[in-house]
């Protein structure tokens, strides 16, 4: 079972994964350059979704131990949804894509208003957004690839009938269901430090 949770095996799951890496990125990336360009499209959605966030800030700045209750928040709240987005790729990967497009808009679209406003984005990519999302966008990304894979199988157990193919399906199966125990265990260990980082350096660098 040591190996199971090693890094090692970790870094080599992620490696046979490396495409869909990099389509999740893509769309996260597709998903931000959409949030600061559809400004006005978009705008009343995601200002809904902006300030949801702002009623769960005010919430949670009313508690006596406020960090602890960033913490506490923003580590379930990520590593809950990350593993449910791995397991959500069995919709034929609809999900993931939604999830990273959404994310990225988000993003997107607060920079743009950032910059609409006349205050600096700059700032607020170094001191609101670098030092946990260094962390917390790779685990994202990386839970969405594996989503993103089982939809890809999926996909592949519907449209494959020959038996040389099933046979190599049911050896897919097996091995990317291990991999994302593998998965799920270090995306929460990553998420766990982008939580200490985005309640302490993050909170304090931003009141700052």
């Amino acid at each position: 079972m040591g190996s199971l949770f090693s890094f090692r095996t970790f870094w080599r799951d992620l490696k046979s994964n490396r495409s869909m890496l990099l389509v999740s990125t893509v769309l996260f990336v597709v998903g931000i350059i959409a949030g600061i360009l559809l400004v006005e499209p978009l705008g009343n959605y995601l200002r809904e979704q902006l300030q949801q966030l702002q009623i769960v800030k005010g919430q949670l700045d009313q508690g006596q131990h406020v960090e602890l209750n960033y913490f506490v928040f923003i580590f379930l709240n990520n590593a809950i949804k990350s593993i449910l987005i791995i397991y959500l790729g069995v919709f034929i990967g609809i999900v993931p894509v939604f999830f990273l497009v959404m994310n990225g808009m988000i993003i997107g679209f607060l920079l743009r208003t950032y910059d609409m406003q006349g205050q600096d984005v700059v700032t607020l990519i170094v001191k609101g957004l670098l030092p946990h999302g260094i962390f917390e966008i790779p685990a994202i990304l990386i839970a969405a690839a594996y989503s993103l894979k089982l939809g890809k199988l999926v996909l592949d157990s519907l449209t494959t009938w020959n038996p040389a193919g099933r046979y190599q399906l049911k050896i897919a199966w097996k091995q990317f269901m291990r991999s994302t125990i593998t998965a799920s265990f270090w995306i929460v260990i990553i998420l766990f430090v982008a939580a200490i980082i985005e309640s302490t350096i993050t909170f304090w660098l931003m009141k700052a």
